[in-house]
């Protein structure tokens, strides 16, 4: 197979289908997605034992825990795609919304409206959800789809895209707006995001190496998060209860995702007492600790910090630690080693929590919560399809809104600039 010309032939492809959905009504693009919601929901079990064989594949292969809970796809889960499909076509289209009007004193009036970006390339690896969400959302604005997952999925990523395309197919979805990748060829992904023309917007979702060849090989738009290194910030005010309860749940409800905390930071004030009643308590959930001499004089099991801790996305049950003198210091540390996701603060304090929201420089700033909600279902966008760190075009989880760009129509009755 010429993988080029495979690729261009996709991309043509896609890019006809964007045209069409471009004009399609909100009303019929629902039809669509509630189409694909029932497609896969009556077809759960072939879901399941496609799943079945990656599963397989994956412990033959020696996928880490980690990576076989992103892979699988047990009944809950399968609940949770179909239920993301409805709810993004519950929610409004933003497609064709004006976001401003003026008129001009010749007379022009000026109208700036969202419109679709066109063909997103989704490259992905070990959640086959992606493969469902990131269709639901991108055919809801409007854009056609090239998707290109990780070959430890391919199996359910294979089934998931049939599904999708058979169900939209039976209420009008063009033939190539959801496209598959199905090689599992390293060079698909850097043909995908070097088709300038054909590809308008490319969308890495997975590991740092991932996305930083993404990035490296694109000559397309590039929307991304290198990793997720979160922080929770214990303040001297913060109230024990609730640190303890937030910093457990943001580090133990689910490691292995970005928005999962890395380092706990906590004002000198608070650690004799707040340390050992954190350590004690993640030791119920075998997590382990890394810190820095003051940390470790409190918490004496503790094991000792390096400087790449600081910087360390573990994606497992670790935790650096660090103990503070001051909210500043604190704040100096996330912008320093952070990568700019999701940071938190707990404190009761509110002259410390504003100082600390206009100071951290991350896509989502927290007060009293848990990072883990960071995520596009839990800020009511429906499904997202990723989360950026980016600063422009789109921050934070992404939801439809960040699926379009804009135009400007202006009408007139005649008018020539003089």
């Amino acid at each position: 197979m010429d993988l080029h010309a495979e690729m261009v032939r996709m991309g043509e492809q896609a890019q006809v289908a964007s045209r069409e959905m471009a004009c399609f009504a909100a009303r019929k693009k629902n039809a669509i997605l509630t189409a694909m919601a029932e497609r896969l929901d009556a077809n759960r079990a072939r879901i399941v034992s496609e799943n079945a064989r990656d599963m397989e594949a994956g412990r033959a292969a020696g996928l880490s825990p980690v990576l076989l809970d992103r892979l699988l796809l047990n009944p809950a889960r399968i609940d949770g795609m179909i239920a993301g499909l409805r709810d993004v076509a519950a929610l409004k289209d933003p497609v064709g919304a004006m976001m401003s009007r003026w008129l001009r004193p010749n007379g022009l009036e000026i109208i700036k409206q969202r419109v679709p970006i066109g063909v997103i390339g989704i490259v992905y690896e070990s959640r086959p959800n992606v493969t469902v969400d990131t269709a639901g959302l991108c055919l809801k604005t409007g854009n056609a789809i090239i998707l290109r997952g990780g070959k430890e999925a391919r199996h359910t990523n294979a089934v998931l895209a049939e599904l999708l395309v058979e169900g939209g197919l039976s209420k009008g979805l063009p033939a190539h707006a959801v496209q598959l990748i199905r090689t599992t060829n390293r060079e698909a992904v850097r043909e995908l995001v070097q088709l300038e023309g054909l590809v308008d917007l490319a969308i890495p979702r997975g590991g740092e190496a991932l996305i930083r060849a993404v990035t490296e090989h694109a000559r397309v738009p590039v929307i991304k998060h290198y990793k997720g290194v979160c922080h929770v910030y214990v303040d001297e005010s913060a109230q024990e209860t609730t640190a303890l309860a937030i910093v457990e749940n943001a580090k133990c409800q689910r490691p292995g995702v970005c928005n999962a905390i890395e380092t706990v930071l906590v004002h000198a004030d608070r650690a004799a007492t707040f340390l050992p009643m954190l350590a004690a308590r993640l030791q119920e959930r075998d997590c382990s600790l890394c810190g820095d001499a003051r940390s470790q004089s409190l918490v004496p099991q503790m094991d000792a910090a390096t400087e790449a801790d600081w910087y360390a996305e573990y994606l497992d049950l670790r935790l650096a630690v660090r103990v503070v003198d001051s909210l500043q210091e604190a704040v100096e540390h996330i912008n320093q080693y952070g990568s700019h996701h999701s940071d938190a603060i707990i404190a009761e304090n509110e002259a410390a929590q504003k100082y600390f929201t206009q100071r951290v420089d991350s896509a989502v700033v927290y007060v009293n919560a848990s990072t883990r909600f960071t995520d596009g279902a839990e800020f009511g966008m429906g499904a997202e399809i990723g989360i950026s760190t980016d600063k422009l075009h789109a921050r934070g989880p992404m939801g439809l809104e960040e699926l379009t760009t804009y135009k400007f129509v202006v009408q007139g009755r005649g008018q020539i600039r003089e």
